[in-house]
């Protein structure tokens, strides 16, 4: 495989974004921000053997993952994705067939938003493949949601439901009760493929105050992260937390999914009970699945508590780490 040849191939015919002035070509790209947003980016990286493998995951899944995780995070800021760059490492292994579809995964997701590649960096690596993903976005100018503006009496959310990627996620690694007529297919793909709410945290950020995160680590870890950052008490109810109702069927202890087991990519966070009626109109209207979960309590401990048969239990910030055994 030639590097400047790959290059070509990937290298975007036309654009969708009017602000990019100059593409893939030169030593850098340039493109005109608009006057009245702010920008956003964010940048993630997967390795193989620790993010993915290639017989869990086609090439395509993997490539369309690594984008979607960092549009996810664009969406939790309540931005719009307009460009990314993508760096990418590849081994001896890395034939051009597999590193064709990992770019025309990215492809295909990018093309559903209008979502401009505009650079990177392709090497060779003497191991495994490792993908650098780099997401700019827009958000007019002080509507960002941020984590620390949660306060007393807002009601917590989640978009989406919760558990479906760690249930996935299992089925492929052996571990969950196989039960004949459950679709084992829908919980892998929304393990291998997830979709990033950008919708969803574009409406969030036309409220003036609402607190956003992506469920990439678990509920538990990201609800902790707000109320460190706002320095409230967060209270959720097992009972309201969405699932499929096939997930049970997979795992007796399946709470522990919803909780802890992370990667899918729904938005949660916390909005004024005033905007609530609002705030869940807009959301249906887009088809959006909107889902009240708890509230903002008055306490001067910071944290996270679940209420589950009247009893309550604070909720550790933990889930997936990669630096912790």
């Amino acid at each position: 495989m030639d590097e400047f040849d790959l290059i070509h191939r990937i290298t975007p015919k036309e654009s969708y974004q009017r602000s990019l002035v100059k593409g893939i070509g030169d030593d850098a790209s340039v493109y005109q921000p608009h006057s009245h947003c702010e920008e956003v980016v964010c940048v993630d990286t997967m390795v193989e053997h620790v993010h993915f493998r290639f017989d869990f995951s086609t090439p395509y899944e993997v490539g369309f993952k690594a984008l979607a995780v960092n549009m996810s995070d664009i969406a939790a800021m309540g931005a719009t994705p307009k460009y990314y760059l993508v760096s990418i490492a590849i081994p001896p292994h890395g034939d051009e067939d597999i590193v064709t579809a990992l770019y025309q995964g990215m492809k295909d997701l990018a093309d559903t938003y209008h979502v401009d590649l505009i650079g990177g960096d392709t090497v060779a690596t003497r191991s495994d493949f490792v993908i650098t993903v780099t997401v700019i976005g827009e958000v007019p100018r002080g509507t960002a949601c941020y984590r620390d503006s949660a306060q007393a009496g807002d009601i917590v959310f989640v978009t989406g439901e919760l558990g479906s990627s760690a249930a996935g996620l299992s089925l492929l690694m052996e571990e969950a009760d196989l039960v004949n007529h459950i679709d084992t297919d829908y919980f892998l793909k929304r393990h291998k493929m997830p979709q990033p709410h950008i919708t969803a945290g574009q409406i969030c950020s036309s409220f003036p105050r609402v607190t956003l995160n992506d469920v990439s680590d678990g509920l538990a870890s990201e609800l902790n992260e707000i109320a460190e950052a706002s320095q409230v008490t967060i209270q959720i109810e097992a009972d309201k937390l969405p699932i499929h109702p096939d997930l049970p069927l997979l795992r007796k202890e399946w709470l522990e999914w919803v909780l802890y087991g992370g990667e899918d990519f729904v938005l949660t966070g916390t909005i004024p009970n005033a905007d609530w009626d609002r705030f869940e109109s807009q959301c249906k209207e887009k088809a959006i699945h909107i889902t009240r979960i708890g509230e903002v309590q008055h306490d001067q401990a910071t944290g996270v508590m679940l209420k589950k048969d009247d009893q309550h239990t604070r909720l550790m910030k933990k889930g997936y780490n990669h630096f912790k055994k």
